[in-house]
C-alpha cells in the first residue's frame, strides 16, 4: 500500500508524534504503518495498548505535545443491533471522543490537528441525488443518531489551538471486515444483488440518544438492487488524512469516499468476477433478515442507499489512488487471498 498524495511533505527531519486511538482496527493499522514508514512516532490509545482508556492521566500525557490526533475508536457496527450492542456502539464513540477532547482542552501544547472518524451513513437513504458536504441531507434512525451524537461530542466547545476534521467515511474496502464478508458471500454462491423490499418489521433501527429520530420502524425501499454503494479503499483513507494534514483551510466535515460511487448490482457483479464465481443468487430482504441473523450482522449495511461524493477533497486537489470500483475489487480479491 503506497498512498503518496503527501509526497511534498518532508517528515524525516524530526520525530513528530501522532496519537492514534483505535489503532488496532483495520483503518488504524494502515494509518499507523504509514506514519511509521515516514519516521513519525506513533502513540496508540486503546483497551489493550500502552495508553488505556481507563487511565485519563496517561491519555493527557499522550496528547500533550503531540502534533496530530486521530480517533478511530468505537465498537464495530458489523454486529446485530441488540439493545446491548446499540448502547455500546453509541457509548464507545461518544465517551472516547469526549475523553480526548478533555485532554486536548487542557494540554499545554495541544495538537495542531485532530481527525475524528465519522460515517457517511449520517446521510439519508438517497436514490435521487448524491450527498456532498454542502448539499447533503442527514437521515433518521439508529445509525444516523449515533453519527450525530459522535460529531456533536467532537465539535463541542472551543479548541482554538487545534483544527478539527470529522472524516465521514464510506464503506472501506481492502483486506478488512466489510470486504471479507461480501467476498465470502460471493464465493458461496450468494453474490447476486441484494434487493430491499418487504420483510417482517422490527425496531432494531429505532433512534437512540437524547433526541431519537425516526418512527422506530426499519425503513424498506423498493430499490431492485439499485441502491447506491459509496466506497473508499483504505489506501485513500490514509491518503486523504495525509493530504488534509497540512491543509489548514480545511476543517469541519469531510466526505472520504471514491468520486465514483456504484450500486449494489454492479458491486456484486464485480465481486463475482473478481472471485470467479460462476453465479450469484439474488437475495431479497425477507431472505437477508434471517441470513444476517445467522451471520450476526445487519441487512442495513448492504441495503441502505449510500450516495456520497467527496466534494471538499476533490475541490482541494486530492487525487484518488483507487478511483474506480472494478480494478479496486480485483486488488481486494488478491489482498484477501
Amino acid at each position: 500500500m503506497e498512498p503518496k498524495n503527501h509526497a511534498e511533505h518532508s517528515h524525516a527531519t524530526s520525530r513528530r508524534r501522532v496519537v492514534i486511538a483505535g489503532a488496532s482496527g483495520f483503518v488504524g493499522r494502515a494509518l499507523a504503518a504509514d506514519f511509521e514508514r515516514d519516521g513519525w512516532e506513533v502513540t496508540r490509545i486503546g483497551r489493550h495498548e500502552s495508553v488505556r482508556w481507563d487511565d485519563p492521566a496517561a491519555i493527557q500525557r499522550a496528547i500533550d505535545g503531540s502534533e496530530v490526533v486521530i480517533n478511530l475508536a468505537g465498537k464495530s457496527v458489523n454486529c446485530r443491533y441488540t439493545d446491548a450492542n446499540r448502547n455500546e456502539i453509541l457509548r464507545s464513540r461518544v465517551e472516547t471522543t469526549s475523553a480526548l477532547r478533555s485532554a486536548v482542552e487542557t494540554a499545554a501544547a495541544p495538537p495542531r490537528v485532530w481527525f475524528n472518524a465519522s460515517t457517511a451513513t449520517i446521510y439519508r437513504h438517497a436514490t435521487d441525488r448524491p450527498n456532498t458536504e454542502s448539499t447533503g441531507e442527514l437521515g433518521q434512525g439508529f445509525s444516523v443518531d449515533v453519527a450525530r451524537s459522535w460529531e456533536r461530542a467532537f465539535f463541542e466547545g472551543e479548541l482554538p489551538g487545534t483544527r478539527r476534521v470529522a472524516l465521514r467515511m464510506a464503506i472501506v474496502l481492502g483486506d478488512g471486515p466489510a470486504a471479507s464478508k461480501l467476498f465470502t458471500l460471493a464465493r458461496i454462491g450468494l453474490g447476486g444483488p441484494n434487493i430491499d423490499g418487504w420483510a417482517p418489521n422490527h425496531r432494531r433501527y429505532r433512534g437512540i440518544g437524547s433526541a431519537p429520530s425516526g418512527d422506530g420502524r426499519a425503513p424498506q425501499y423498493r430499490t431492485r438492487g439499485r441502491q447506491k454503494f459509496s466506497w473508499v479503499h483504505v489506501d485513500d483513507v490514509v491518503g486523504a488524512v495525509r493530504f488534509l494534514l497540512d491543509r489548514a483551510e480545511l476543517d469541519g466535515v469531510v466526505n472520504v469516499s471514491s468520486p465514483n460511487p456504484s450500486d449494489n448490482r454492479t458491486l456484486m457483479a464485480g465481486i463475482r468476477r473478481a472471485v470467479r464465481a460462476p453465479f450469484g443468487m439474488p437475495s431479497w430482504r425477507w431472505m437477508l433478515e434471517p441470513a444476517m441473523a445467522v451471520l450476526r450482522t445487519e441487512p442495513e449495511l448492504i441495503l441502505k442507499s449510500r450516495w456520497v461524493l467527496p466534494e471538499r477533497l476533490t475541490e482541494a486537489g486530492y487525487h484518488f489512488v483507487h478511483p474506480e470500483l472494478n480494478p479496486t475489487l480485483r486488488q481486494v480479491a488478491r489482498e484477501l487471498g
